[in-house]
């Protein structure tokens, strides 16, 4: 019952950043700032050590991982190649290259991660209680960013407000699939590894070749730098809280 009640938890919180998203959405280009950061900071203070923490409690060669990084970074780049999003030259960044295919491909692929974040609070609390309840608290924390970053990416990518709310709803929905799931099966730590290396390779791109340029695109300022920064540092302070 406890893990349910944290997982519903999350729900709260993953709609919260969705809708913080769709109401503030004539300063999207700061939302984007932020939404780097907090990608940067997901990838370097959470996705990463764990990866680290894994492959040394497994023995499995970090190439291993690493592969599945290179996979996901590269499968993204591919599609949105294929999807023509910047089929332009690679500065120019407006509404004519994006395409809502890649804004329904990310919020999916985030969806996938929340539905983890639910596993790993279920399995967490396989373990003990107390190790339950530090997951939790980092999942429900960070959750509110995964809301915030499915209707980005949707929005950014010329998708509908409403289309945006239906992968927000997706999103807060999966975190509590994955914690039910955990009652039918386990996840061993090598198969992890794979999802890991793979989730971050993805967010690396979407970063890196959509969030930060677009952020900068038409409103390059010293408040949005400040914001991303600001996202780094909110994602180390919550997986501190974590640990």
């Amino acid at each position: 019952m406890t893990v349910f009640l944290l997982a519903s938890a999350t729900f709260g919180s993953t709609m919260l950043g969705g809708l913080f998203a769709l109401r503030h959405q004539d300063g999207l280009h700061r939302i984007l700032g932020f939404t780097a950061g907090v990608l940067l900071g997901v990838v370097a203070f959470d996705l990463l050590p764990e990866i680290h923490r894994l492959t040394t409690a497994t023995g499995v060669d970090v190439t291993t991982p690493m592969i599945a990084l290179t996979a996901g970074f590269l499968l993204f780049h591919i599609a949105e190649k294929l999807t023509l999003i910047h089929a332009a030259h690679e500065g120019e960044y407006n509404s004519e290259h994006r395409h809502p295919k890649l804004g329904v491909t990310s919020g999916l692929a985030l969806s996938a991660h929340s539905f983890f974040d639910g596993v790993g609070i279920g399995l967490a609390f396989q373990i003990c209680t107390s190790v339950g309840l530090a997951v939790a608290v980092a999942v429900i924390a960070h959750d509110f960013a995964d809301g915030l970053n499915t209707v980005t990416l949707m929005l950014v990518n010329g998708n509908t407000t409403a289309r945006s709310w239906k992968l927000l709803l997706l999103d807060a929905t999966t975190p509590l699939l994955g914690a039910a799931s955990t009652l039918l099966f386990t996840v061993a730590d090598r198969d992890l590894l794979l999802y890991l290396g793979f989730f971050t390779g993805f967010l690396i791109y979407v970063g890196a070749s959509d969030i930060l340029p677009e952020a900068h695109a038409n409103h390059p300022s010293g408040r949005t730098l400040l914001l991303t920064v600001a996202g780094t540092v909110l994602i180390f302070l919550v997986t501190r809280v974590g640990l």
